[in-house]
């Protein structure tokens, strides 16, 4: 901490919101994984398949490898385990049939729903309170947040050499 940042700086108030934030999601994560039978990483990946989908970004295995840091052998162990629990299936790419992608099996889609929907309805009835401008700058801060911590995840690795 530099000697700007006292404990009363608000930005260390939101930096402490947004721990608080991400260990309740955590907490919320491993239980569903528990119930499930799944490792943390097979519920990162099926979020960051979902993601990519309702990005309209087709996923491929190599693009999940690097978003999730695995090699290439842990992510066809990752996505081979997946595909035995019926959660995700390879399909060729139609416009190009030497590229595999992934895609969530709808039976994921809803065991996320049943587990994740009451908490995502919890989370939009606390957004009631807002403003649509409160949510924009909300939404931008995430946005940059996000970015912020990209970042000293990847300086973090660069230091240590991993």
């Amino acid at each position: 901490m530099n000697t700007e940042e006292t404990p009363q700086d608000p930005r260390l108030r939101l930096v402490h919101q947004l721990r608080a934030v991400t260990v309740e999601f955590d907490l919320l994560a491993a239980g569903f994984a528990a119930r499930h039978g799944l490792h943390p990483t097979d519920l990162r990946a099926l979020i960051a398949l979902l993601d990519a989908a309702r990005a309209e970004r087709p996923m491929t295995p190599g693009r999940l490898g690097e978003r999730l840091h695995l090699n290439s052998a842990g992510t066809t162990t990752l996505i081979d385990r997946l595909e035995r629990l019926g959660l995700v299936r390879r399909e060729r790419d139609t416009t190009d049939r030497r590229r595999v992608l992934l895609t969530v099996e709808p039976r994921a889609v809803d065991l996320g729903w049943s587990f994740f929907g009451p908490a995502i309805g919890t989370l939009l009835t606390a957004m009631d309170a807002f403003t649509p401008e409160e949510l924009g700058t909300v939404e931008r801060f995430l946005g940059a947040m996000t970015t912020a911590t990209d970042t000293a995840r990847t300086n973090a690795a660069a230091s240590s050499g991993t």
